[in-house]
């Protein structure tokens, strides 16, 4: 059939309109690209130079490493750890190139359709919602390095310019290279792997499927849909980037299937290192900021610790299970918070997200809300957003607050906020977080290398390191160079002396009287400093002190490496009634263990830049080369001796646990169990526990040394002594035996048989 065009509609196409119209067309065509070319010409050799991509120096935080080379911590406002191409596993480029740009290999930096679609859709978006994008990823290299996120077409034809200048100077795989670099991922990471690191705690090349797929769901908003932030929203992207991956052959059923389904872990700011190390770091990080200043924190410097990280590891576990016991042992101060939670659902949640907020987690501690409360059963919900029961025995603790007559403070209703903690995998017990504080650490007793440093229970909660800077009373910790300075005045182990009261008159203190006492207000009359130590007989080392002279025994003790002016020369110093930290109580008995030589614990090996120069580095000293001695090794020998009977006989038997004839220490516990310590060692290691609260307080009339701060000890020991073999310790040739104990071949002063309790003028302070 053939058309028939109306006459008038031939004479309107014949007619010079449409040449107009279409000339018209032609000519806006012509002018735009006109425009263009010169819009080009002008810009282009304006465009950045591409130095800082081809030399590319990005700020590097500083970091902290343990001996054995695990990361302890990290300062910087950009954490990042720059990784070539080469090393990033084929899985984190899959999943990546699966969401971001499919066609990075093909295209030349822009991806035309794409392009076209997002431009129709922006011209076509009249109802105001989100403009879509359709970045490839060297257009989002050029954005990161050069421009702004702003959406407009000066800018669009800006960034096409410089991909294009991007893509003549760098290969493919350079581009990708400086994108997984660069790129901000949410928590103040920047590149995958110092992603990886923040939010699972792992390398590259240990992130499974679905691990990588969440990282590379977060270029698209890293600050809300990361798993930290907003796990549901990570969650649901992390799932939108799998399906990608199967669509694109990455990944096949199985693994697809498999990775939907891996339950995350997901690392939180209290747990992100894998290792509790903070105080560690945090004193790494005063070190190389005092030397670099802000420097420190943007060029990559490397600080390698004396930390092992299987020590440090015992030492956290074992520090917070001693804590967590004696709070436990104390009862339950009641909810933190309570919350009016509205009945509405999605309301409540917001008042419930606020708390944890104020309340967050503290590693295993996790803060929770009561949603529902009997004497029976409580339904709360978690800050990790899951919803628990607990019943039974998880509601031990708690008995008394679930009685309906307990008073408002302590009463568990809906709104509680509480602390729970898991007992196994099906269930959970309501805990708290305690209020006493602690320290720990070891170190090496011939290098001073610290292998563990515990500062206090929580550093998040509380930043002062109290293993350097608590200055506590040691109690009965401190007799030992007491009785190390008796020895040179001719004291042996089988010296006698009277168990017995004594009373000081104000006449003789020149201030109050004093009546010091036995911890346990029993004595025994005449027995041998062996056995006065082991029982740690506050009378004896009183007589000891006035025997020796306060002066020379305040004076003898200093050689340790304690302060002089916070242990002053009067007689209560032979009861601890000074003044010590941790760290220099460890020092100080490292020269028991390893025969008489002074040690200066240290913390860094070396300091390194990016590239890996050394900068500065610790010459490891040696006892008996790099130190002095300051005791003899008969000295040493003896009072070694001394110290393995109180583990032997005395008051830390219960570290007889251990099973080892090699191991040594002393309990303490100051005037009215105001603080609890152990110092001990084994030849190699010798490390220190001290509890206490930061406003000193008793401890509760039935605790002491022996019961709080020794299992701290003997915990941390089962690891660190596993394959450490027993030791014996030869008797040093100037040491004899007479009369079935050790005394000097050659004595320094008269022998001493016994001694009859005299008193002089001191002054009253702490006890045992």
């Amino acid at each position: 059939m053939k058309t028939v065009i109306p006459q008038r509609l031939q004479q309107y196409f014949s007619s010079g309109y449409m040449k107009i119209i279409f000339g018209a067309i032609a000519g806006f065509i012509l002018l735009g690209l006109i425009s263009l070319t010169v819009a080009v010409a002008v810009i282009y050799p304006g465009l950045p130079d591409l130095d800082s991509i081809t030399s590319y120096r990005p700020k590097i935080p500083l970091r902290v490493f343990s001996a054995d080379n695990v990361l302890l911590g990290e300062f910087g406002d950009e954490r990042r750890n720059v990784t070539p191409l080469k090393d990033i596993p084929d899985l984190m480029k899959h999943a990546l190139l699966a969401v971001e740009d499919q066609h990075f290999y093909e295209h030349n930096g822009i991806y035309l359709i794409g392009n076209f679609r997002a431009l129709l859709h922006n011209l076509t978006n009249f109802s105001g919602g989100p403009k879509q994008g359709a970045s490839t990823i060297t257009q989002q290299v050029a954005r990161n390095f050069f421009l702004s996120n702003e959406q407009t077409y000066k800018r669009k034809l800006i960034e096409a310019l410089l991909t294009y200048k991007i893509e003549k100077n760098l290969t493919k795989d350079q581009i990708l290279e400086l994108y997984m670099n660069q790129i901000f991922l949410g928590q103040r990471a920047y590149g995958f792997a110092s992603a990886a690191q923040i939010y699972f705690g792992k390398k590259l090349s240990e992130l499974t499927p679905a691990e990588a797929a969440m990282l590379a769901g977060l270029p698209k908003s890293p600050a809300r849909i990361n798993p930290i932030a907003n796990f549901d929203r990570a969650k649901s992207r992390q799932l939108i980037v799998l399906q990608l991956m199967r669509q694109m052959n990455y990944l096949t059923d199985a693994e697809y299937e498999q990775a939907k389904v891996q339950k995350l872990d997901i690392k939180t700011s209290s747990n992100e290192f894998g290792i509790h190390a903070e105080y560690v770091a945090e004193l790494a990080r005063q070190v190389v900021q005092e030397q670099f200043k802000e420097d420190a924190y943007t060029r990559g410097f490397n600080v390698y610790t004396t930390i092992l990280k299987a020590d440090q590891n015992a030492a956290y576990l074992a520090l917070r299970r001693g804590v967590m016991d004696y709070d436990k042992r104390h009862g339950y101060r009641g909810p933190e918070a309570f919350l009016d939670l509205p009945e509405d659902e999605d309301d409540a949640d917001d008042v419930i997200d606020a708390a944890f907020a104020k309340h967050p987690a503290n590693d295993e501690l996790l803060s929770a809300v009561v949603l529902d409360a009997s004497p029976k059963k409580i339904t709360a919900v978690t800050s990790n957003g899951e919803e628990i029961s607990i019943s039974g025995t998880g509601l031990t603790f708690v008995a008394a607050s679930l009685n309906k007559n307990a008073s408002n403070k302590l009463k568990i209703v809906r709104g509680a906020v509480i602390r729970v903690i898991r007992e196994n995998e099906k269930n959970w017990a309501i805990t708290q977080l305690p209020e006493v504080e602690s320290a720990f650490v070891a170190a090496d007793t011939n290098t001073g290398a610290i292998r563990a440093m515990v500062g206090g229970f929580d550093f998040k909660h509380n930043q002062f390191n109290h293993v350097t800077q608590a200055w506590r009373q040691p109690g009965s910790t401190f007799k030992p160079f007491i009785y190390s300075a008796a020895l040179e005045k001719g004291f042996t182990p089988a010296t006698f002396i009277d168990d017995k009261p004594l009373s000081f008159e104000s006449t003789q203190t020149g201030g109050l009287p004093w009546e010091p006492k036995n911890s346990d207000d029993q004595y025994e009359g005449p027995m041998t400093m062996r056995e006065a130590l082991a029982k740690s007989k506050n009378m004896v080392s009183i007589q000891i002190l006035e025997n020796i002279g306060v002066n020379y025994g305040q004076e003898y003790a200093m050689k340790f490496g304690f302060d002089s002016d916070k242990n002053p020369p009067y007689l209560p110093l032979a009861l601890g009634a000074g003044a010590v930290t941790p760290l220099q109580m460890a020092a100080a008995y490292a020269t028991f263990a390893n025969g008489g030589f002074q040690i200066k614990p240290y913390l860094i090996t070396k300091i390194s830049d990016a590239n890996g120069v050394v900068l500065q580095q610790t010459e490891v000293p040696k006892s008996g080369q790099d130190s002095a001695r300051i005791i003899s090794e008969g000295n040493a020998f003896m009072i070694d001796s001394l110290l393995k009977n109180v583990i032997k006989n005395g008051s830390a038997a219960k570290a007889q646990v251990l099973n080892r004839p090699d191991i040594a220490g002393k309990t303490g516990t100051t005037n009215n169990a105001v603080d609890a310590w152990f110092a001990g060692y084994q030849n190699r290691i010798v490390a220190v526990s001290w509890i206490g609260f930061d406003q000193p307080k008793n401890l509760g009339s039935r605790e002491f040394g022996g019961g709080l701060a020794l299992p701290v000890w003997i915990n941390y020991m089962q690891t660190a002594l596993r394959n450490q073999l027993i030791e014996d310790r030869p008797m040093p040739s100037s040491i004899t035996i007479v009369d079935g104990d050790y005394q000097y071949v050659d004595p320094p002063a008269p022998i001493i048989k016994s001694i009859v309790a005299e008193t002089s003028a001191s002054m009253p302070a702490a006890g045992q």
